[in-house]
């Protein structure tokens, strides 16, 4: 094979999906909004799946997901992305509808809608993304926030007495009758990467197969809400958020 064979785009390896259009993303530097949306894109391709998803974008960091990839989206109310993707899958068995959804939407403002369309087992994939912090809207403490974690609302660290515990609701949502698959994974390395990519695929299966709801969550950073690199976020993540929400498998039903 010839130099110029190898540096042509069918050859690279790491080609931006189809799926991807070219709006320029606005998150922040190292944020990883962008390697989750690239995956879910090759999943959905893989899978022959473009012309019959449907997104259902958050309020949030990502509530601008449907500039990014060529699918239908709709836009939801703060934390009812579950209900409104309840909906579109019970009118529409046969379109693969997933909800994108970070920590303050999925399990602070929209709570309620989380545990009940999961106990129901609705046929939808909930792909959640934790960085422990309230990301657009200033970097406020989350449910998710670590204990002694500093936040804009809790500068000395998230206190215990004050505040309460940080709430593990993928735990929770794995308990309910309704769930057939909740993982938890990351993206800050190649074997990671793959992993999650893995995981996204089986939850798509598993929604169109009609197995109930399957949950993703991906332990994320937030640089600009933790205040330090993108370099510094990913080894705070794995020396401090991977102790509480450990990666793997919460559970997983045939």
């Amino acid at each position: 094979m010839e130099v110029n064979d190898i540096i042509r785009p069918e050859n690279l390896v790491y080609n931006k999906p189809e799926l991807m259009n070219n709006n320029p993303m606005h998150y922040c530097p190292g944020c990883s909004h962008g390697v989750i949306h690239k995956l879910i894109a090759e999943v959905i391709t893989e899978m022959g799946m473009e012309e019959q998803t449907i997104g259902i974008s958050p309020v949030g960091c990502a509530v601008f997901a449907y500039n990014y990839l060529d699918i239908d989206w709709q836009e939801a109310a703060h934390g009812r992305a579950p209900a409104l993707a309840t909906a579109i899958k019970r009118l529409n068995p046969g379109k693969m509808v997933f909800t994108y959804q970070g920590d303050g939407d999925l399990a602070a403002i929209g709570t309620a809608e989380t545990i009940h369309a999961a106990n129901r087992g609705e046929n939808i994939v909930i792909i959640f993304v934790n960085n422990a912090i309230y990301g657009m809207t200033g970097g406020q403490m989350a449910p998710t926030t670590l204990e002694g974690m500093p936040t804009s609302t809790c500068p000395y660290g998230r206190n215990i007495a004050l505040n309460g515990y940080p709430l593990k609701i993928s735990d929770m949502l794995a308990q309910l009758e309704g769930t057939c698959l909740v993982t938890r994974q990351s993206v800050q390395t190649a074997a990671a990467v793959r992993k999650t990519k893995r995981m996204f695929r089986k939850a798509f299966e598993n929604s169109m197969a009609g197995k109930g709801t399957s949950v993703v969550e991906v332990v994320s950073t937030c640089s600009s809400g933790w205040k330090i690199t993108p370099e510094q976020s990913n080894v705070w993540m794995e020396q401090h958020m991977f102790p509480f929400y450990p990666l793997g498998d919460l559970k997983n039903i045939d």
